[in-house]
């Protein structure tokens, strides 16, 4: 039911309500049983268990589940009582899975605070009497009362109305309050915020008083709706999750092919005097130390610790984040769907422009007497007051008046409350909707003034004494550039009537001029934007303002080039999906928009194969914000809801914030590539070592055990050195990557094969050797000691794609902490008694200078291929 086109007897008609009685105790009570109470439905959320056994769907997760059972098996077999590697295995795993409740445990609590913004009480007429009620037991048809400092307990057309004004920031993302009138006619397909003549929800009244009839109750209101959008838009899994998952599955399922060839070939080709029974425990011991190398165990969990780095990096830069990949979402965003309000614009209705009644004056560049008495007049018919405290500009009251006050104190350095003292207020006729106007008699320099300010056309049409073509010229010209105009007038009185009227008070006035304020944009965010345009992201303006101001807006930040165009929430409402889908990337600023429009927006980017982030701060922005990719809740301006939808939130509601946020979360993915990238080349080599040796027809020269230790305590702690490696200053001159994008982008792939096969040959070179020397155990000592010393050699390796002898090959410091501290622990497990745990044998001084220069060879061979690279790179741009 459009309610808003209904006439006010209609609505009471449809509803079988009285305006004067109310509904009666039986009515209503019979209403709340077919209603229900007026209160938003909440989804069941997930137990704890539940989110504990959703951590283990992740198929590298189940592979190492199934390492560790086959482990446990064969140590129950064969008798040995060794059960270290399977009890390192699962607590891993656990560990994990513990990591990824704690975060889950953060999530949902957008439904949770939508119910916080339900007014407790109501003020209705229940029996022809009025009555204090709660907000949950109110029905379609119930009579409320509303005035100013009230909470809206529910969706409600408006009977009687006098200066009505609603504070709806939060729903339909108006920046200032809304001018509410009953007997205002309203097209069928306006929007929220154009509904004059209805209040709603979770709102609230800041001047006036009204009486309404309630339309609408619990999930049928516009915030239920917004609550139901909420339960049903799931959360977007991030880039790195999706290619993490992928990365997994591709690597599990190459463990079983890997595990099943060697087993095959280990029969095959392995020692035919042995028994049958000896030789398939042989080959299956082989093949779960081949499944052990192969995945890199610490992986998920130093991902985990490298986004939470990431976490309280951001934090220092006004970043705060709720989910952890989140922050590396950023890095990936492609398109930043922006509020205006607040965000792109200080949040802060500011004058800019003067008519003195000759010409327009602009403040800051240009002043003068009469300017300045348009100020001072505006700022005294005025209540909104603008002071410094603690040197902080402290506004308070309507916006459009502190703008002028505010004007005032900075441009005369006259504070409205000295103004107020100097030329004290007589008397006023308030706010009226209806007239558009207010009203005061001051008394200046001893005698009695009638100052005016309202609606220009108004204010110009009661003056007698005005160049009516020139003003209304004046306000024309200001309207374009989307300033919120008021015209300012007054008159000398001798003496203040008994009876203040309109009619006597408000007319045959003089002139003064008009004030153009807007919400200006912020100065920084001018550069983001181009930032963000260099970085190739698009910028979208998503507001519920006037379509005027958000083009002016869009213009001064650049985000409304020639190309791109603007569009209203009614039009876009018109177009099909097909439409939109086809014209999506011709807008770049959407006004009067619903929440249901701003979902839409954010899916048909996401359609198109953009990674999108949202900026919202209303309860209006809550499920788009849920939807986008990444969701930026505003922390300061924010509500609640819009908090706890979202991913991430601005303390200082900032949208430079955001594009600072991007760059670092380029830079994280870039280094969590470069430890994914490590690891892998690592699990490879091992990989490579084990399944040659097997095919030459050797035994495995590494054991399961030494396998964990490596990729746990050799590997992981370079890895996360790796991750907090300082971000390439070229970051934000790169293209977003594309969702479709897989992890061995940019060549990686090759040269992780190849550094992977080095380390490997190396590994099984030190084995065949020590085999030759003094056999089986001897060999495998060697081996062990220089896969782990390559490795962590390795590790330099991955901090550039260009010589690190450039960047500065000890300029990480993480890194060489990191190294030594993998070193020491190496030493400890092959020099002292622990390394009978391992199976290692006392290695001569000789042989440790021959494992040492082995396992430089991959920083030597690969610094050697850069600069081949290089030379070839800068050869072709000299024929170019």
């Amino acid at each position: 039911m459009n309610w808003h086109t209904l006439s006010k007897e209609g609505v009471l008609k449809e509803l079988g309500s009285d305006a004067e009685k109310g509904l009666s105790s039986a009515e209503s009570s019979a209403r709340l049983l077919k209603y229900g109470h007026n209160k938003t439905v909440e989804k069941a959320g997930k137990s704890l268990f539940e989110k504990f056994l959703g951590q283990f769907k992740d198929f590298m997760v189940i592979i190492l589940l199934i390492a560790a059972a086959v482990s446990a098996a064969t140590t129950m077999i064969s008798g040995e009582h060794d059960w270290l590697e399977p009890l390192v295995i699962i607590a891993i795993v656990i560990l994990n899975a513990a990591l990824g409740v704690i975060q889950e445990s953060k999530a949902e609590t957008a439904l949770e605070a939508l119910k916080t913004l339900s007014a407790p009480h109501a003020k209705v007429k229940r029996d022809g009497q009025v009555q204090t009620i709660d907000a949950a037991d109110l029905v379609p048809g119930d009579i409320i009362l509303l005035e100013a400092g009230d909470f809206i307990p529910a969706d409600a057309r408006l009977i009687e109305s006098a200066s009505l004004k609603c504070e709806e920031a939060s729903l339909t993302g108006e920046s200032v309050p809304v001018e509410k009138d009953a007997d205002a006619a309203v097209s069928p397909d306006a929007g929220l915020g154009d509904r004059r003549n209805m209040v709603f929800s979770g709102c609230s009244v800041t001047y006036g008083r009204g009486v309404v009839v309630v339309t609408s109750t619990g999930m049928s209101t516009e915030m239920g709706k917004i609550a139901k959008l909420l339960s049903v838009t799931e959360d977007t899994r991030t880039p790195l999750q999706l290619k993490l998952e992928k990365l997994g599955k591709a690597l599990g399922v190459l463990v079983l092919g890997i595990c099943a060839v060697i087993f095959v070939l280990g029969l095959t080709l392995g020692d035919k005097s042995l028994p049958l029974s000896e030789r398939v425990m042989d080959m299956f011991m082989t093949s779960v130390s081949l499944a052990v190398s192969a995945i890199p165990e610490g992986l998920p969990a130093i991902v985990t610790v490298v986004l939470a780095i990431g976490v309280q990096r951001m934090v220092k830069k006004n970043a705060i984040i709720r989910r952890l990949p989140a922050v590396e979402t950023l890095g990936s965003a492609s398109v930043i769907c922006s509020d205006k309000t607040g965000t792109l614009t200080q949040n802060r209705m500011t004058l800019l422009k003067i008519y003195d009644g000759e010409r327009i004056v602009e403040l800051g560049k240009e002043s003068g007497e009469r300017a300045e008495k348009v100020l001072l007049y505006g700022s005294l018919c005025s209540d909104g007051d603008a002071y410094y405290e603690d040197g902080k500009l402290m506004l308070v009251g309507d916006p459009t008046e502190t703008a002028i006050s505010a004007a005032l104190l900075k441009y005369c350095g006259v504070p409205k409350k000295q103004a107020d003292e100097m030329y004290l207020r007589k008397g006023e006729i308030p706010f009226d909707s209806d007239r558009k106007l207010m009203s005061t008699i001051n008394e200046i320099d001893g005698k009695l003034y009638v100052l005016v300010k309202g609606a220009p056309d108004i204010v110009i049409s009661r003056c007698s004494s005005v160049d009516a073509e020139s003003a209304l010229k004046a306000n024309s010209q200001m309207a374009k550039e989307a300033l919120r105009v008021l015209g300012v007038a007054y008159k000398q009185i001798d003496e203040i009537p008994g009876r203040l009227t309109s009619e006597e008070i408000e007319s045959d006035l003089e002139f003064a001029g008009l004030v153009g304020m807007i919400d200006p944009p912020r100065k920084e965010a001018e550069e983001a934007v181009r930032v963000c345009q260099k970085a190739g992201i698009k910028v979208i303006m998503i507001t519920g303002d006037h379509i005027e101001t958000a083009v002016a807006i869009a213009k001064q930040l650049n985000i409304l080039t020639g190309e791109s165009q603007a569009i209203e929430g009614k039009q876009l409402a018109a177009m099909s999906d097909r439409e939109l889908e086809e014209n999506i990337e011709r807008f770049s600023v959407y006004a009067r928009v619903s929440p249901q429009d701003k979902i839409r927006i954010v899916q048909m980017w996401q359609k198109k194969g953009h990674v999108v982030a949202m900026t919202g701060d209303g309860v209006n922005d809550a499920p788009a914000l849920k939807a986008a990719d990444i969701g930026c809740a505003m922390g300061i301006t924010g509500t609640d809801v819009a908090k706890g939808a979202a991913a991430m939130t601005l303390t200082d509601d900032n949208f430079a914030t955001i594009v600072a946020a991007v760059k670092e979360g380029r830079g994280i993915y870039a280094n969590i590539k470069k430890a994914v990238m490590f690891l892998l080349s690592c699990n490879f080599g091992e990989v490579v070592a084990i399944f040659f040796a097997i095919l030459l027809g050797f035994k495995a020269p590494l054991t399961p055990l030494m396998l964990l230790w490596i990729n746990l305590i050799t590997d992981s702690l370079p890895a996360l050195a790796l991750g907090v490696e300082p971000i390439e200053s070229n970051v934000m001159d790169q293209k977003p990557r594309s969702k479709e994008e897989g992890i061995f982008s940019g060549g990686y792939r090759l040269y992780v094969a190849c550094l992977g096969m080095l380390i490997g040959v190396l590994t099984l070179s030190a084995y065949l050797f020590g085999l030759l020397l003094s056999g089986h155990s001897y060999g495998m000592s060697l081996a062990f000691i220089v896969l782990a010393l390559s490795q962590l050699v390795h590790s330099y390796n991955m901090r550039s794609k260009g010589s690190v002898f450039k960047l500065g090959l000890f300029s990480n410091k993480y890194l060489n902490g990191a190294v030594l501290i993998s070193a020491l622990l190496m030493l400890i497990a092959t020099l002292t008694p622990m390394r009978a745990l391992f199976g290692v044998e006392q290695i001569s001084a000789a042989h440790w200078l021959i494992a040492v220069a082995l396992s430089l060879a991959p920083l030597l061979i690969n610094e050697i291929a850069k600069l081949v690279q290089e030379l070839l790179n800068k050869r072709e741009e000299k024929s170019a």
